[in-house]
C-alpha cells in the first residue's frame, strides 16, 4: 500500500541509496504496520540546483544532505501511528547510513483504499 518517492542529491554511492530505502521500508513495517512485502519505492537523484530547501526552517538546522521521503498510503492511520513512523524513521537512518535526523523530511499523503491498483487493471482494495 505505500508507495515510497526517495529525493536527494546526486552523488551518493548505491550502498548508501539502498541503505535508505531499506531503512524507510523498516520503519513503514515498524512504525506504520505496512506489510513486510509491501514495498514499491522510487528513488531519484537531482543535481544540487534542483534542491531547493531552506537550511534553518523552524529552527531545525539542514544541510546539503536532505533526502526527502515521500509516502503515499492508505488513509485511516492515527496521529500516535504517524508520530511513531516518523521518529522510527529517523533512528533507522541515523544508524544507517548516518544521516543525520535534521536532514530528513517526510511528507504523507494519504489517499481512500480506492484510488490503488497494483495490476491487472483492478482495484484490489475494493470490495
Amino acid at each position: 500500500m505505500p508507495l515510497v518517492r526517495i529525493d536527494l542529491r546526486e552523488g551518493k554511492t548505491e550502498q548508501y541509496k539502498r541503505a535508505i530505502a531499506d531503512g524507510v521500508h523498516r520503519a513503514l513495517v515498524e512504525g506504520a504496520g505496512a506489510p513486510a512485502d509491501d514495498r514499491f519505492q522510487i528513488i531519484t537523484e537531482h543535481p544540487a540546483s534542483d534542491i531547493i530547501c531552506d537550511a534553518n526552517y523552524l529552527g531545525i538546522p539542514r544541510t546539503d544532505d536532505i533526502v526527502m521521503v515521500q509516502i503515499t498510503l492508505s488513509a485511516g492511520r492515527k496521529l500516535a501511528q504517524k508520530r511513531k513512523l516518523f521518529r522510527r524513521m529517523a533512528e533507522i537512518l541515523a544508524e544507517t547510513p548516518c544521516l543525520k535526523r535534521e536532514n530528513l523530511m517526510i511528507n504523507l499523503v494519504e489517499v481512500a483504499w480506492e484510488n490503488w491498483s497494483f495490476g491487472n487493471g483492478e482495484a484490489q482494495y475494493t470490495t
